[in-house]
């Protein structure tokens, strides 16, 4: 059976307890858990809402950029999902699981899980801004 349990693109609200439930496991002695929000500020700026945008291919990359977290890592199980679309202040755009045996080796693989995802998996981010100016972050 494969570690890689979850790996989703959605348009639909995440769900914490569906990524955690992925990963669980006997052997997994911690669960690391990473859930991204919307937040209500960047750049000094007031945000009221965003939307997220992903190539056709976000998904199998996310999915390669998972296994490579496996790999380098002593994991149990690995699950991430992403949102797309518009969503409001507070949604949760990313939930990631990592169980591994240990805490350390699961928050060490959950974080570079998500550093990995934000730096290479094509998905677009466009923040609104209470003045009325737009920003896209991620972009190539």
């Amino acid at each position: 059976m494969s570690v890689v349990r979850l790996i989703a693109i959605r348009d639909t609200e995440l769900s914490l307890d569906e990524v955690r439930a992925a990963v669980a496991g006997p052997g997994a002695g911690g669960i690391a858990l990473f859930a991204g929000a919307v937040r209500d500020t960047d750049h000094d700026q007031r945000v009221t809402g965003l939307s997220y945008t992903a190539h056709p291919l976000a998904e199998a990359e996310l999915r390669r950029v998972a296994e490579l977290i496996a790999e380098k890592f002593k994991v149990l199980g690995i699950a991430a999902v992403h949102r797309v679309g518009d969503l409001a202040i507070g949604d949760l755009a990313v939930v990631a699981a990592v169980a591994c045996a240990h805490r350390g080796e699961a928050f060490d693989a959950c974080r570079e899980l998500i550093d990995v995802l934000k730096a290479s998996v094509p998905i677009w981010k466009h923040q609104l801004f209470t003045d009325g100016t737009s920003e896209w972050v991620g972009t190539p």
